[in-house]
Formats: C-alpha cells, sequence, structure tokens
C-alpha cells in the first residue's frame, strides 16, 4: 500500500497572540503594582489630614504636629486649638510653637496661659487675673516672669505679633474708663509697654488691638465664661496674617 503523501502544516498566523496576552499581562500587573502604591500613599496622606482635621476639631494640637512631623510621640495636651485653619499655614508656626511650648511649660500647666492656634495664627492668652487686677490696666508685678519668658520667645520668633485686649460683658464707666473700649485697649497698651520697655521686644514688630467685649470665646451669661472672656491675647501671626498690616519702614 503506496504510503500517504503528509500534507504540509499551514502556518498559524495567530502565533503572535500568546505573547501579546503574556505582554498584556505583565502590563496589567505592572499597573496593578502601581496602582498600590498609590493607593499606599493616598492612604498615608489622608491618615495625617484626619489627623489634622481631628486636632482643629479641639484635640491637642501637640497632636498636629506629631502627624504633620511624622516623628516622635505628641507631647502632653496642655495646648489646644479653637478654631478651623486650612493644615498649610501649620508647618509655618511649628517653630514657635516649639519655643512658646518649652518657655511657657510651667505657666501652662499652671493654667495661667493659653496657648491656642487660629486662622490668624498662634495665640498666647493671659487670663485677666494673670496679669491686670479688675477693671485696671496696671499689670500686677507677679506677672512680669510670665511676660518675660514671653518676650524671651518673642525675640527668637520671626513673626510679628499683635496685643489684644478683650473684655466680658459687663459695662465699665469709671474715673478711669468710660467704657469696655477703653479698658481692653488701654490693657494692651500696657502690655505693649512692658514688653518693649522693660524687656527690649522690638516695638517694629508689634501691633495693638482693644476689641471690648465683641470677640468673646465663652458664655459671657456664666461667671465661669465672663472669666474667660476678660483676657488679653499675643498673637504671632502667620504670613497671610501678616499681609494685612500696614507696611513699616525703617526708621
Amino acid at each position: 500500500m503506496p504510503r500517504r503523501k503528509r500534507e504540509p502544516e499551514h502556518e498559524n498566523h495567530d502565533r503572535w497572540l500568546v505573547s501579546y496576552a503574556d505582554f498584556i499581562t505583565l502590563l496589567f500587573a505592572f499597573f496593578v503594582v502601581m496602582f498600590a502604591t498609590s493607593q499606599t500613599d493616598k492612604a498615608k496622606a489622608q491618615q495625617v489630614s484626619d489627623s489634622v482635621k481631628k486636632a482643629l476639631a479641639g484635640q491637642p494640637i501637640a497632636r498636629v504636629v506629631a502627624a504633620i512631623l511624622g516623628n516622635g510621640p505628641p507631647s502632653p495636651p496642655h495646648v489646644q486649638t479653637h478654631a478651623t485653619q486650612a493644615p498649610a499655614a501649620l508647618p509655618e508656626l511649628i517653630p514657635s510653637l516649639r519655643i512658646l511650648t518649652k518657655e511657657l511649660d510651667e505657666e501652662i500647666k499652671a493654667g495661667r496661659i493659653q496657648l491656642s492656634m487660629g486662622p490668624r495664627g498662634l495665640t498666647v492668652s493671659f487670663r485677666q487675673a494673670a496679669l491686670f487686677p479688675s477693671g485696671e490696666d496696671v499689670i500686677v508685678a507677679s506677672a512680669y516672669a510670665s511676660i518675660e519668658k514671653v518676650a524671651r520667645a518673642m525675640k527668637q520668633i520671626p513673626n510679628p505679633a499683635r496685643l489684644e485686649g478683650h473684655t466680658d460683658a459687663l459695662p465699665i464707666h469709671n474715673s478711669r474708663f468710660r467704657s469696655n473700649w477703653e479698658l481692653s485697649a488701654a490693657r494692651s497698651i500696657a502690655l505693649l509697654e512692658l514688653l518693649t520697655k522693660r524687656f527690649e521686644v522690638a516695638s517694629d514688630r508689634i501691633s495693638i488691638a482693644g476689641y471690648a467685649e465683641t470677640a468673646p470665646i465663652a458664655d459671657n451669661e456664666t461667671d465661669d465664661g465672663r472669666s474667660r472672656n476678660r483676657r488679653v491675647d499675643i498673637v504671632i501671626l502667620n504670613e497671610m496674617a501678616s499681609k494685612g498690616e500696614p507696611e513699616r519702614h525703617a526708621r
């Protein structure tokens, strides 16, 4: 029986699909890895963002610093924040926060001074009882040591500062002051003179303001609330707030 002639094999024109499929698989794997990496970064960024939002909602601001810097445990919760602020403004004020926290540690723990972060900058807040007798604008001598610490910190901080006087809502009218406006402004001036004349803080870096009872931080219907509202704040202005200050020319 004669051998059948073997038919020639037809060329497989679809073999390239195998290599193409392998290439697509590898490419897909590559993009999966890239996507996973980007999602890890997003998760970390979201974690920092959430920490900042929680801190700015009333938790200790030390946790904000820890979240931004990403190192070290948070310091004790003596520094508070009471106003919502863009997190981007925080890194600028971290050196100032560190200096003030170190210099004023004793006063902060004793409750005589409070540090807080706000849209304009970092605020050093003195309770009235820590600085002035009721209804007066003469700073008590016992407060000089604390003010000297603030002055020492201010000399290390390049940012300008504003001294802001506040009162409670109870009206005042005596031989010295006709209104809370005069009282709040007079207290800012008294602190200005002490900082510049006695402790030699440069006067061209400081401005003053008096707000009377118009910017309370607590309820004026209670004794405790009125006590918190009677205060003098030293606001270390951030860059954005500083732009709102008048230009000052060297003399």
